[in-house]
């Protein structure tokens, strides 16, 4: 549908596709606007969103001496801190997504909270996505525990390299300072490490694979910021075909409203999903090099022969930017 708003009085009404362009006279005042496309009504909005959020981070800044606050402050992405802002969690933010779907006749919902980077999960997934050789160890214990409801998880260190050792440690220590363990334990005589473990479901959702989720959005996050792009992202995202299928993308971009890039993440057994993959990709549209399964574990050659195979792009979380950069 496009959209009708009023400069004078500011009714808002909807019109059919096909009176794109024209000029109407409003229905309430008889002033005459013309009728938008939605997207562009939605870019204007976004505009003048981030340009209100600029005007509130200079006023906060003459406040407050030019610090910034922790939710970020301003709204072009090179001077956010993409880390620590709630700027993405709003229902304006998704707009875009929302509209790209109910074009395509799918009904949408998202988790407008998936992308609120004020919290510690994302600091937290780029160091174990960019250390994951070594800490695979840790993520996967804690896991294990996890699923076994023990109380606890011990790392070993006495057969690991010292570099490794130290690596391991700082990591440990990390995840007591931002709280996703209780407690942790130095046991230098017996060189390892005891974890007392959180129970909420979030923490527990994380280490099960919610990680590489976390990861992947801050990845695309930076990719878009160091290419200057205007973008749309969601995580979580669940959608419902017309044949009644649900799914839920674990993380997907939209660049300029109209170019998709969805990225479904496994920190596990991938294979016997790969044909609900395919299927999806095909029904969304998207082309294959933008529906990307990012998979731990997989080497280079490997996830190279898996994109000759299938027509869906291969990657591990090491390349996952790499991909990215040479999408556009």
């Amino acid at each position: 549908m496009a959209i009708f708003r009023c400069n004078k009085c500011a009714h808002l009404q909807e019109y059919p596709d096909n009176q794109l362009g024209e000029t109407m006279a409003c229905p309430r005042c008889g002033h005459p606007a013309p009728v938008y496309g939605t997207m562009f009504f939605i870019g204007r909005l976004l505009d003048k969103f981030f340009e209100g959020q600029r005007e509130i981070a200079r006023l906060k800044g003459s406040a407050t001496g030019g610090q910034s606050s922790r939710h970020g402050s301003a709204a072009t992405l090179d001077q956010i801190d993409i880390a620590n802002t709630d700027l993405f969690a709003t229902e304006l933010q998704h707009g875009p997504i929302f509209d790209w779907f109910h074009k395509k006749q799918i009904q949408v919902q998202a988790n407008v909270h998936g992308v609120d980077t004020t919290g510690f999960f994302d600091e937290v997934a780029l160091l174990i996505g960019n250390n994951l050789s070594s800490l695979k160890d840790v993520v996967e214990r804690i896991r294990w525990a996890q699923l076994k409801e023990y109380a606890s998880a011990t790392i070993h260190l006495d057969k690991k390299s010292p570099p490794e050792a130290q690596a391991i440690s700082n990591f440990c220590q990390q995840l007591y300072d931002f709280s996703f363990v209780a407690k942790c334990f130095h046991n230098r005589p017996e060189n390892n490490i005891r974890l007392i473990l959180q129970t909420a479901p979030t923490i527990r959702d994380f280490f099960n694979g919610e990680w590489l989720e976390w990861y992947a959005l801050m990845v695309c996050l930076a990719y878009a910021r160091e290419r200057r792009m205007r973008f749309s992202c969601a995580r979580n995202l669940s959608i419902t075909l017309q044949n009644g299928d649900s799914h839920e993308l674990d993380v997907f971009m939209l660049i300029d409203g109209k170019l998709p890039i969805c990225i479904e993440c496994k920190t596990g057994e991938y294979r016997h999903n790969i044909d609900k993959y395919l299927g999806l990709r095909k029904r969304l549209g998207i082309e294959f090099k933008n529906f990307i399964l990012c998979i731990t574990g997989v080497g280079d050659e490997h996830a190279k022969g898996l994109t000759a195979m299938y027509d869906l792009t291969f990657v591990n979380e090491r390349e996952l930017a790499a991909h990215l950069a040479r999408l556009f």
